[in-house]
């Protein structure tokens, strides 16, 4: 499969080099430059005086045009793309920024530093940067609880997925993913401003997640404690507030025998939801460190599928 070969050679590039922060300051980041285009179609089609059902619309639009344009960019860039090896390479770096598991890594052990030091204030710091609940009435096992919920969700929304999406449908696949994504994670939120523009898209990445989030917990299961995790999935996976985020968080709780999601507050509002793996006792620092070491064998066996899907 030229997709899973492709996906291979760009995560390979990601795991070594990551997107620099040089390259960044100089020109951006495709998810940003999409971030921009999602931001000025909201700034005209959100209006706040303006129907449900106009919102609704609205969003529709948004989300199409957000998912069109990259789509296109990226047939082009396939169309054009030589029929050899440094076409390959050519559309291996286009996958290249937008998978995330260097990044991903990084901001994680950017929490486990500090907080395996004892020092807490400054792990509630680094862990801000990856969730959007409120660090400040975090105590040790919230900042690491947090900071794991975290690494489970985003291995399969930021790793999995838009490999996923990338093997079987080349370039044009990923785009797309990330584009989805990205409209979810910018105007997904049940809130006045967004219940009705965002809900097509919202709904969207719920859909292209539904495979790929099964795939991470199934993955994070095999490199941990297969069957105890998988055990863990099914009981404990349907209870999550998401309909696909409870699949890897579960795996992952299971896999380092601790106890995730629950309790959180965001804001004003504190949210009353189940504890996955219940049972089990809140993670300790050094259980962040186990849980990177668990996220790197995952990648390595999702490496491991790519390239034998590329020897098909």
């Amino acid at each position: 499969m030229t997709g899973a070969l492709i996906m291979l050679i760009g995560f390979g590039i990601d795991a070594v080099l990551g997107w620099p922060a040089a390259v960044f300051r100089r020109i951006g980041h495709p998810v940003t430059w999409l971030g921009a285009l999602i931001h000025a179609l909201e700034g005209r089609l959100n209006r706040a005086h303006w129907s449900d059902n106009g919102r609704f619309w609205g969003g529709v639009a948004t989300t199409l045009c957000a998912i069109f344009l990259p789509v296109m960019l990226a047939i082009t860039i396939t169309w054009l793309a030589p029929a050899n090896w440094l076409g390959t390479l050519i559309l291996s770096l286009c996958a290249w920024p937008l998978i995330a598991a260097r990044s991903m890594y990084s901001h994680v052990a950017a929490v486990a530093r500090p907080l395996s030091a004892g020092d807490v204030p400054q792990a509630r710091v680094a862990v801000s940067m990856i969730v959007g609940r409120d660090p400040a009435r975090l105590d040790e096992a919230g900042v690491a609880r947090a900071a794991l919920e975290s690494l489970a969700e985003n291995s399969s929304d930021g790793i999995i997925a838009p490999l996923f999406w990338g093997a079987l449908l080349g370039l044009p696949g990923i785009a797309a993913y990330k584009a989805i994504n990205t409209l979810d994670s910018m105007i997904g939120h049940r809130n006045d401003r967004y219940e009705w523009f965002g809900k097509f898209a919202a709904r969207l990445d719920d859909g292209v997640n539904l495979i790929p989030a099964r795939l991470t917990g199934l993955i994070f299961a095999l490199v941990s404690a297969p069957v105890r995790a998988l055990k863990v999935m099914a009981q404990d996976a349907g209870k999550h507030r998401s309909p696909n985020a409870g699949w890897p968080e579960a795996a992952l709780a299971a896999g380092l025998s601790v106890r995730l999601s629950g309790p959180r507050v965001y804001g004003d509002h504190v949210a009353h939801e189940p504890y996955v793996n219940e049972g089990a006792p809140d993670p300790r620092p050094q259980d962040l460190t186990r849980g990177l070491s668990l996220y790197l064998r995952a990648m390595g066996l999702a490496a491991l599928c790519l390239a034998l899907l590329s020897c098909l």
